[in-house]
């Protein structure tokens, strides 16, 4: 249990020292996905364009 408490512990304290780099990591891996998405519905947009 101890051991169990002590691995716990460690954990915690590498999310607590290193929670602004997972936000960095995040925030680019969003803004790629994000990037890949609009570009995909201009492109979309360019070869089928909608009349009305």
């Amino acid at each position: 249990m101890q051991t169990i408490q002590h691995g716990y512990r460690s954990f915690s304290l590498l999310i607590s020292i290193n929670w602004d780099r997972m936000i960095y990591v995040f925030a680019i891996v969003a803004s790629l996905f994000l990037g890949a998405f609009l570009g995909s519905l201009m492109i979309e947009a360019m070869t089928h364009p909608v009349w009305y």
